[in-house]
Protein backbone atom coordinates (compact mmCIF):
# COMPACT_ATOMS: atom_id res chain seq x y z
CA UNK A 1 0.00 0.00 0.00
CA UNK A 2 1.47 3.42 -1.07
CA UNK A 3 1.99 5.90 1.90
CA UNK A 4 0.01 9.52 1.49
CA UNK A 5 2.16 11.51 -0.41
CA UNK A 6 3.98 14.49 1.38
CA UNK A 7 2.60 17.76 0.12
CA UNK A 8 4.87 20.12 1.80
CA UNK A 9 6.01 23.14 0.45
CA UNK A 10 7.73 26.66 1.03
CA UNK A 11 5.21 29.97 0.69
CA UNK A 12 7.12 30.90 -2.16
CA UNK A 13 6.28 28.02 -4.37
CA UNK A 14 2.49 28.28 -3.23
CA UNK A 15 2.29 32.08 -4.99
CA UNK A 16 4.01 30.17 -7.86
CA UNK A 17 0.46 27.90 -8.38
CA UNK A 18 -1.12 31.07 -8.66
CA UNK A 19 -1.80 33.30 -11.57
CA UNK A 20 -3.70 36.90 -12.61
CA UNK A 21 -7.18 36.92 -12.35
CA UNK A 22 -7.83 33.83 -10.33
CA UNK A 23 -10.05 34.18 -7.92
CA UNK A 24 -8.94 33.11 -4.19
CA UNK A 25 -10.54 32.54 -1.36
CA UNK A 26 -8.79 33.55 2.43
CA UNK A 27 -9.91 32.03 5.39
CA UNK A 28 -10.15 32.77 8.64
CA UNK A 29 -12.21 35.67 9.84
CA UNK A 30 -11.79 39.67 10.22
CA UNK A 31 -8.57 39.72 12.20
CA UNK A 32 -8.89 35.77 13.34
CA UNK A 33 -6.33 32.94 11.81
CA UNK A 34 -5.35 34.53 8.54
CA UNK A 35 -3.11 33.07 6.28
CA UNK A 36 -1.37 36.25 6.30
CA UNK A 37 2.35 34.50 5.71
CA UNK A 38 0.87 33.53 2.16
CA UNK A 39 -0.92 37.00 1.84
CA UNK A 40 2.05 38.93 2.05
CA UNK A 41 3.99 36.82 -0.43
CA UNK A 42 0.89 38.18 -2.98
CA UNK A 43 2.13 41.08 -1.83
CA UNK A 44 5.76 40.84 -2.89
CA UNK A 45 4.58 39.09 -6.01
CA UNK A 46 3.55 40.31 -9.69
CA UNK A 47 0.28 38.87 -9.30
CA UNK A 48 -2.55 41.11 -10.45
CA UNK A 49 -6.21 41.52 -10.79
CA UNK A 50 -7.52 39.34 -8.02
CA UNK A 51 -10.60 37.80 -6.94
CA UNK A 52 -10.62 38.15 -3.54
CA UNK A 53 -13.34 36.13 -1.63
CA UNK A 54 -12.71 36.59 2.24
CA UNK A 55 -14.47 37.58 5.73
CA UNK A 56 -12.23 40.06 5.61
CA UNK A 57 -9.46 41.80 7.59
CA UNK A 58 -6.19 42.69 6.64
CA UNK A 59 -5.84 40.14 4.29
CA UNK A 60 -7.83 42.17 1.82
CA UNK A 61 -6.77 45.98 3.41
CA UNK A 62 -3.18 45.43 2.09
CA UNK A 63 -3.97 43.38 -1.13
CA UNK A 64 -6.47 46.50 -2.16
CA UNK A 65 -3.07 48.80 -1.06
CA UNK A 66 -1.10 47.11 -2.98
CA UNK A 67 -3.67 47.60 -6.18
CA UNK A 68 -4.00 43.44 -6.15
CA UNK A 69 -7.74 43.14 -6.25
CA UNK A 70 -9.71 43.64 -9.80
CA UNK A 71 -13.19 42.04 -7.74
CA UNK A 72 -13.61 41.64 -3.73
CA UNK A 73 -16.30 39.55 -2.14
CA UNK A 74 -17.01 39.89 0.99
CA UNK A 75 -19.47 40.06 4.02
CA UNK A 76 -17.56 42.45 6.42
CA UNK A 77 -13.80 44.02 6.33
CA UNK A 78 -12.82 44.86 10.04
CA UNK A 79 -10.11 44.17 12.30
CA UNK A 80 -12.70 44.28 15.16
CA UNK A 81 -10.92 46.64 17.24
CA UNK A 82 -10.60 48.81 15.13
CA UNK A 83 -14.07 48.44 13.12
CA UNK A 84 -13.43 49.38 9.94
CA UNK A 85 -10.37 48.18 8.33
CA UNK A 86 -8.42 51.46 7.15
CA UNK A 87 -6.78 50.14 3.87
CA UNK A 88 -10.19 49.04 2.75
CA UNK A 89 -12.04 52.10 4.08
CA UNK A 90 -9.28 54.10 1.92
CA UNK A 91 -9.89 51.56 -1.24
CA UNK A 92 -13.32 52.03 -0.87
CA UNK A 93 -13.92 56.00 -0.60
CA UNK A 94 -10.97 56.52 -3.64
CA UNK A 95 -12.63 53.99 -5.36
CA UNK A 96 -9.89 51.44 -6.85
CA UNK A 97 -11.21 48.66 -6.53
CA UNK A 98 -12.91 48.06 -9.44
CA UNK A 99 -15.95 46.07 -8.65
CA UNK A 100 -17.26 45.16 -5.15
CA UNK A 101 -19.59 42.84 -3.58
CA UNK A 102 -21.05 42.55 -0.39
CA UNK A 103 -23.39 40.12 1.33
CA UNK A 104 -25.17 39.45 4.15
CA UNK A 105 -22.91 36.98 6.33
CA UNK A 106 -25.43 34.39 6.11
CA UNK A 107 -25.57 34.75 2.18
CA UNK A 108 -21.66 34.40 1.68
CA UNK A 109 -21.92 31.65 3.84
CA UNK A 110 -24.38 29.78 1.61
CA UNK A 111 -22.75 30.46 -1.54
CA UNK A 112 -19.75 28.67 -0.06
CA UNK A 113 -22.23 25.53 0.30
CA UNK A 114 -23.19 25.98 -3.12
CA UNK A 115 -19.67 25.55 -4.39
CA UNK A 116 -18.74 22.70 -1.89
CA UNK A 117 -21.77 21.14 -3.59
CA UNK A 118 -20.75 22.13 -7.21
CA UNK A 119 -23.95 23.56 -7.29
CA UNK A 120 -24.86 26.43 -9.44
CA UNK A 121 -26.89 28.15 -6.40
CA UNK A 122 -28.55 27.93 -3.08
CA UNK A 123 -32.01 29.04 -1.91
CA UNK A 124 -32.58 30.89 1.22
CA UNK A 125 -35.03 34.12 2.57
CA UNK A 126 -31.47 36.41 3.83
CA UNK A 127 -31.76 38.73 1.55
CA UNK A 128 -35.37 39.45 0.42
CA UNK A 129 -36.61 43.15 1.11
CA UNK A 130 -32.49 44.08 1.58
CA UNK A 131 -30.63 46.44 -0.06
CA UNK A 132 -28.80 43.25 -1.16
CA UNK A 133 -30.44 42.42 -3.60
CA UNK A 134 -31.23 46.37 -4.55
CA UNK A 135 -27.16 46.29 -4.81
CA UNK A 136 -26.46 43.43 -6.47
CA UNK A 137 -29.02 43.33 -9.38
CA UNK A 138 -27.42 40.16 -10.94
CA UNK A 139 -28.38 38.37 -8.10
CA UNK A 140 -32.07 37.06 -8.61
CA UNK A 141 -34.73 35.20 -7.11
CA UNK A 142 -36.15 31.84 -7.42
CA UNK A 143 -39.72 30.67 -6.93
CA UNK A 144 -39.89 27.00 -5.01
CA UNK A 145 -41.75 24.38 -6.85
CA UNK A 146 -43.59 23.11 -3.98
CA UNK A 147 -46.35 24.64 -2.11
CA UNK A 148 -46.73 25.38 1.76
CA UNK A 149 -48.73 24.77 4.39
CA UNK A 150 -51.13 27.12 2.76
CA UNK A 151 -50.89 26.61 -0.90
CA UNK A 152 -48.49 29.30 -1.66
CA UNK A 153 -45.06 28.70 -3.43
CA UNK A 154 -42.74 30.96 -1.81
CA UNK A 155 -39.83 32.98 -3.02
CA UNK A 156 -36.24 32.54 -1.90
CA UNK A 157 -33.05 34.61 -3.14
CA UNK A 158 -31.12 32.17 -5.02
CA UNK A 159 -27.34 32.67 -3.62
CA UNK A 160 -24.70 31.87 -6.54
CA UNK A 161 -21.93 29.50 -5.95
CA UNK A 162 -18.75 31.12 -4.44
CA UNK A 163 -16.75 29.24 -6.85
CA UNK A 164 -12.80 29.68 -5.74
CA UNK A 165 -10.24 28.89 -8.15
CA UNK A 166 -7.63 28.28 -4.90
CA UNK A 167 -8.33 28.76 -1.33
CA UNK A 168 -5.51 29.52 1.26
CA UNK A 169 -6.50 29.06 4.99
CA UNK A 170 -3.88 29.02 8.48
CA UNK A 171 -4.16 26.16 10.48
CA UNK A 172 -2.84 25.10 14.18
CA UNK A 173 -1.39 21.98 13.19
CA UNK A 174 -1.40 19.87 9.90
CA UNK A 175 0.67 16.94 9.01
CA UNK A 176 2.86 16.35 5.82
CA UNK A 177 -0.12 15.38 3.82
CA UNK A 178 -2.89 17.80 4.26
CA UNK A 179 -4.88 16.69 7.12
CA UNK A 180 -4.92 19.65 9.50
CA UNK A 181 -6.73 20.63 12.82
CA UNK A 182 -7.57 23.87 14.99
CA UNK A 183 -7.02 24.18 18.54
CA UNK A 184 -9.20 27.84 19.04
CA UNK A 185 -12.63 28.14 19.76
CA UNK A 186 -13.63 28.06 16.18
CA UNK A 187 -13.46 26.71 12.65
CA UNK A 188 -14.16 30.07 10.98
CA UNK A 189 -15.50 27.93 7.76
CA UNK A 190 -12.42 27.29 6.98
CA UNK A 191 -13.50 23.70 5.55
CA UNK A 192 -15.82 25.14 3.32
CA UNK A 193 -13.07 27.72 1.77
CA UNK A 194 -11.31 24.43 1.37
CA UNK A 195 -14.08 22.56 -0.29
CA UNK A 196 -15.30 25.27 -2.32
CA UNK A 197 -12.22 25.35 -4.55
CA UNK A 198 -10.22 23.80 -7.09
CA UNK A 199 -6.81 24.01 -5.29
CA UNK A 200 -6.64 24.28 -1.80
CA UNK A 201 -3.20 25.18 0.24
CA UNK A 202 -2.84 25.69 4.07
CA UNK A 203 -0.19 27.43 6.37
CA UNK A 204 0.16 26.11 9.96
CA UNK A 205 2.03 27.06 12.68
CA UNK A 206 3.93 23.75 13.33
CA UNK A 207 3.74 20.09 10.89
CA UNK A 208 3.24 17.37 13.06
CA UNK A 209 3.17 13.55 12.53
CA UNK A 210 -0.43 12.44 11.76
CA UNK A 211 -1.20 10.71 15.22
CA UNK A 212 -0.05 14.17 16.69
CA UNK A 213 -3.30 15.61 15.25
CA UNK A 214 -5.61 14.49 18.13
CA UNK A 215 -3.56 13.69 20.91
CA UNK A 216 -4.46 15.88 24.28
CA UNK A 217 -7.73 17.37 22.60
CA UNK A 218 -11.05 16.78 24.47
CA UNK A 219 -13.38 17.11 21.28
CA UNK A 220 -12.39 15.85 17.69
CA UNK A 221 -11.05 19.42 15.81
CA UNK A 222 -9.76 17.36 12.30
CA UNK A 223 -11.26 20.07 9.93
CA UNK A 224 -9.50 19.40 7.14
CA UNK A 225 -8.53 16.54 5.21
CA UNK A 226 -5.68 15.65 3.14
CA UNK A 227 -7.78 14.89 0.16
CA UNK A 228 -8.52 18.33 -0.68
CA UNK A 229 -5.43 19.83 0.11
CA UNK A 230 -2.64 20.62 -2.83
CA UNK A 231 0.20 22.02 -0.35
CA UNK A 232 1.34 22.46 3.12
CA UNK A 233 3.72 25.23 4.18
CA UNK A 234 4.91 25.49 7.94
CA UNK A 235 5.19 29.04 8.84
CA UNK A 236 5.29 29.82 12.40
CA UNK A 237 3.70 33.20 13.77
CA UNK A 238 2.68 32.74 10.04
CA UNK A 239 -1.34 34.33 11.09
CA UNK A 240 0.41 37.30 12.19
CA UNK A 241 -0.58 40.02 13.12
CA UNK A 242 -4.19 38.38 13.40
CA UNK A 243 -5.14 35.80 16.23
CA UNK A 244 -4.06 31.91 16.26
CA UNK A 245 -5.89 30.79 19.56
CA UNK A 246 -4.32 29.11 21.12
CA UNK A 247 -0.90 29.20 20.05
CA UNK A 248 -0.81 33.67 20.06
CA UNK A 249 -3.49 36.19 20.23
CA UNK A 250 -3.82 39.27 18.19
CA UNK A 251 -1.02 41.73 18.35
CA UNK A 252 -2.91 44.42 19.41
CA UNK A 253 0.18 46.87 19.36
CA UNK A 254 0.95 46.16 16.18
CA UNK A 255 -2.16 46.23 14.39
CA UNK A 256 -2.64 49.92 15.95
CA UNK A 257 0.49 50.68 14.17
CA UNK A 258 -0.74 49.25 11.33
CA UNK A 259 -4.02 50.57 11.27
CA UNK A 260 -2.15 54.42 11.94
CA UNK A 261 0.13 54.14 9.29
CA UNK A 262 -2.90 52.95 7.09
CA UNK A 263 -4.83 55.81 8.02
CA UNK A 264 -2.05 58.42 7.84
CA UNK A 265 -0.31 60.12 4.91
CA UNK A 266 1.26 58.67 1.66
CA UNK A 267 4.49 58.75 3.57
CA UNK A 268 3.60 56.95 6.64
CA UNK A 269 2.49 54.35 4.57
CA UNK A 270 5.56 54.19 2.91
CA UNK A 271 7.60 53.76 5.82
CA UNK A 272 5.59 51.12 7.14
CA UNK A 273 5.98 49.14 3.99
CA UNK A 274 9.35 49.57 4.08
CA UNK A 275 10.09 48.50 7.87
CA UNK A 276 7.54 45.48 7.90
CA UNK A 277 7.05 44.46 3.68
CA UNK A 278 9.58 45.36 2.03
CA UNK A 279 10.93 41.98 2.37
CA UNK A 280 10.77 38.25 2.65
CA UNK A 281 8.43 36.86 5.64
CA UNK A 282 11.76 35.83 8.11
CA UNK A 283 12.39 40.19 7.77
CA UNK A 284 9.14 40.45 8.34
CA UNK A 285 8.99 38.23 11.64
CA UNK A 286 12.24 40.00 12.66
CA UNK A 287 10.89 43.25 11.75
CA UNK A 288 8.00 42.44 14.26
CA UNK A 289 10.30 40.78 16.75
CA UNK A 290 12.59 43.96 16.74
CA UNK A 291 9.05 46.04 16.73
CA UNK A 292 7.63 44.04 19.95
CA UNK A 293 11.00 44.51 21.86
CA UNK A 294 10.77 48.73 21.45
CA UNK A 295 7.44 48.57 22.61
CA UNK A 296 8.51 46.38 25.71
CA UNK A 297 11.02 48.99 26.42
CA UNK A 298 8.14 51.68 26.40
Amino acid sequence: MSKPRDKQMTIDEVVAQLSDGMTIGIGGWGPRRKPMALVRAILRSDLKDLTIVSWGGADVGLLARAGKIRKVIYAFVSLDSIPLEPNFQRARQNGTIPEVVELDEGMFQTGLYAAAQRLPFLPMRAGLGSDVLVNNTWIKTVTSPYADENGDFEDFTAVPALKLDVALVHMNRADAHGNATYLGPDPYFDDLFVQAADKAYLTCEEIVDTAGLTVDTAVQRLLISRMAIDGVVETPNGAHFTTCTPDYERDEKFQKAYAAAAGGTDEEWTAFEQRFLAGDEAAYQAAVAAFAAEEAAK
